[in-house]
């Protein structure tokens, strides 16, 4: 504590009167006890207590480190003296116990060195193994003691060593994940400019195709309006069209006779009468293969629904 206070800068510093002191409304007894503590300090190391403005915050401080201070060495103290108790029971202790040695014809001086020797190691051995006596029984207990402890550690040893096994594992597949990941990247970067030129491409054909949509839509209103106009309804398929023209051709092959007849007439000279009833005659048979059409016609119809 002199080291603190001596290496603190004071110099300069102006003193303060009782006067002043009570004036300014400090607490008396703290400054006396401040005052007491500093000179028993200094006169401790040897020097005058230097003045300096006593101040609330200087005498606060001050207050507070000298409360420390002699906290500290009143449990100094009190270890001291318990140290000091300690080792004069020991001194005794070992007096007595030397005496004992000395009667026996055990003393140090008289012991051959080795012996000396070992008992310095079996001392040692009992410090080390933190025992009071080196009694055979206190040295088992204390290595059994040092055994399970042993045992407890090589347990949790082997119990790090085994989660640090886990570790590892986990770490060498996170590694080869990480590869494995920067290796997918890799290749993802370098199809970056394939797929966006594909992108390209695919945009290009979306508005020709979305072009072309709008253009058939057109076409096939537009169609369906012509199929509208001309009176195309659903029941008129592809294969009733085949069958009627099937039946037209039919129609032509047995109309085709009466026309070739019809033809030879033109040949005949003009007889008003005999002209006559050919005409009627062919009427009958317009009207009935006209009347065969619509049979057939009909018929293809109704087949169809």
């Amino acid at each position: 504590m002199s080291d603190i206070v001596g290496g603190a800068d004071l110099s300069g510093s102006v003193s303060v009167t009782a006067e002043s002191s009570k004036a300014t409304g400090f607490d008396a007894n703290r400054i006396a006890e401040v005052k007491a503590w500093l000179t028993s300090q200094f006169d401790s190391a040897g020097k005058d207590v230097p003045d300096f403005e006593y101040t609330p915050r200087s005498i606060n401080e001050l207050h507070k480190i000298a409360t420390l201070s002699q906290a500290k060495t009143q449990a100094a103290v009190i270890v001291a003296n318990d140290h000091c108790q300690k080792a004069a029971e020991y001194r005794s202790q070992a007096a007595r116990i030397r005496e004992i040695l000395e009667s026996v014809g055990l003393a140090q001086e008289s012991l051959p060195s080795n012996v000396v020797s070992s008992a310095h190691v079996l001392a040692k051995v009992a410090n080390l193994l933190d025992v009071r006596d080196t009694e055979l029984s206190s040295l088992l207990v204390a290595v059994a003691d040092l055994s399970l402890r042993k045992t407890a550690v090589e347990e949790k040893r082997a119990k790090v060593q085994q989660e640090s096994k886990v570790l590892l594992e986990y770490t060498r597949k996170a590694i080869a994940r990480l590869t494995y990941l920067k290796r997918t990247l890799s290749q993802l970067e370098d199809d970056i400019a394939p797929c966006e030129a594909q992108m390209e491409n695919w945009k290009t054909n979306l508005a020709i195709m979305e072009s072309k949509e709008r253009q058939y839509l057109q076409e096939y209103g537009y169609y369906k309006a012509v199929l509208n106009r001309v009176g195309y309804t659903s029941e008129i398929s592809h294969g009733v069209l085949v069958e009627m023209a099937e039946h037209k051709k039919d129609l032509g092959k047995k109309t085709k006779p009466i026309l070739d007849t019809l033809r030879s007439y033109q040949d005949l000279p003009p007889d008003k009468a005999l002209a006559a009833l050919a005409i009627e005659d062919k009427k009958r048979q317009y009207a009935a293969a006209e009347k065969y059409l619509e049979d057939v016609l009909q018929s293809a119809l109704a087949s169809s629904e």
